[in-house]
């Protein structure tokens, strides 16, 4: 019997060594001269809840895990740079990070969009699963090398709401010449059924809906919305989410810094991101819950679903915007191969488990 004991003390101390080994690259034993210190600009107002603490978090969990060695310094959008220009700074390298939502660099990128949202796509664990264990990581990779940008997942807020709207729609003439701020492939469908789209940074929705500029707007879900005070300049909150069932936060670095950070920092940047990333997904769920219920309760919002007509319009339009993306853009039609392929394979799994069980538990209480 002291064999087997023996052996089991020899491999419990072998796998304590291997994890010192794997964690060695979090514990810094640099002097203070040789912190590296980043920039990194934002999207989003300074400390705006969730998207901006979250590039705050993403912050702090590289200066913890470098162990020092990395301190990241966090500028609001307007601070260093405009909402929508994050992409240029860090790409020229006026900044060493950003965080932002890719579907802002359409004009751009045109594939950028995919990884942020594609109407009626993958779900926020599915869409982690994509870039994670299939292609989609190597295709982000690949596609913004081009711009001087190594990509990562810092974030996602899960399945949005389909807007706010000042008044009720019960038809698909109801949408017809609306104006609606709604970014990326999604505001692209709206605009084949008849609907005007804008793309604006966040902070500007509530004084352009207050003043008519606006109609509608999607902003991102209860949380957020909450934050913005969009309530107070909207009634009905449509709950039809087919726009955004996963929105992916980018964070981008620029490739010649990421290129001459030492391998073990590298390592740090990547965790950092992956860390951050489900993090933000676990505060949205708890606090778009608490949000919701005091949008309701306590402001008398109005929840809607869209009309069967309406989705039925929106997914047509979807097809006919992704259709013609990808005929003029390889790079748009090599990821979008890769996230419906994916997309193919884990839905039937996702249809008998997680869904089923959805529809089960609504069954037995409601």
């Amino acid at each position: 019997m002291s064999r087997p004991l023996h052996r089991r003390h020899f491999l419990t101390a072998l796998g304590a060594g291997a994890a010192g080994i794997a964690a060695a690259p979090f514990v810094s034993t640099a002097r203070a001269e040789e912190t590296i210190t980043w920039k990194m600009v934002t999207s989003w107002p300074k400390n705006f809840p969730a998207l901006g603490t979250g590039a705050n978090d993403f912050a702090k969990r590289i200066g913890e895990l470098s162990g020092g060695r990395m301190r990241v310094d966090v500028y609001g959008a307007g601070e260093l740079v405009p909402a929508l220009e994050v992409f240029d700074a860090v790409s020229s390298g006026t900044a060493q990070m950003g965080h932002s939502a890719s579907y802002y660099w359409r004009g751009k990128v045109p594939a950028a969009q995919m990884f942020t949202a594609v109407p009626f796509g993958m779900t926020t664990q599915e869409t982690n699963s994509w870039l994670y264990q299939g292609e989609g990581q190597a295709l982000w990779d690949a596609l913004y090398a081009k711009y001087n940008l190594k990509p990562f997942a810092v974030g996602n807020t899960g399945t949005q709401m389909a807007g706010w709207f000042k008044r009720e729609i019960n038809s698909l003439e109801d949408m017809q010449g609306l104006k609606l701020r709604l970014p990326g492939l999604a505001g692209e469908a709206m605009n084949g059924i008849g609907v005007t789209t804008l793309n604006m940074p966040g902070g500007e929705i509530f004084t352009s809906m207050q003043t008519g500029v606006l109609d509608a707007a999607d902003w991102v879900g209860p949380y957020n919305d909450l934050a913005f005070g969009l309530h107070q300049v909207a009634d009905y909150y449509y709950t039809s989410a087919w726009n955004e069932p996963s929105a992916i936060l980018e964070g981008t670095v620029n490739l010649d810094a990421w290129q001459a950070l030492p391998d073990d920092l590298k390592v740090v940047v990547t965790e950092a991101a992956r860390s951050a990333n489900l993090a933000m997904i676990d505060e949205f769920t708890l606090r778009n819950a608490e949000a919701l219920k005091t949008l309701v309760d306590d402001h008398g919002v109005k929840l809607r679903q869209f009309p069967d007509e309406v989705i039925e319009a929106l997914y047509a339009s979807s097809q006919e915007v992704l259709a013609k993306q990808t005929e003029a853009d390889e790079d748009s039609r090599r990821i979008l191969e890769s996230y419906r392929d994916f997309q193919s394979l884990v839905r039937p799994f996702s249809d008998v488990g997680e869904f089923a069980y959805l529809k089960t538990r609504e069954l037995v209480s409601g």
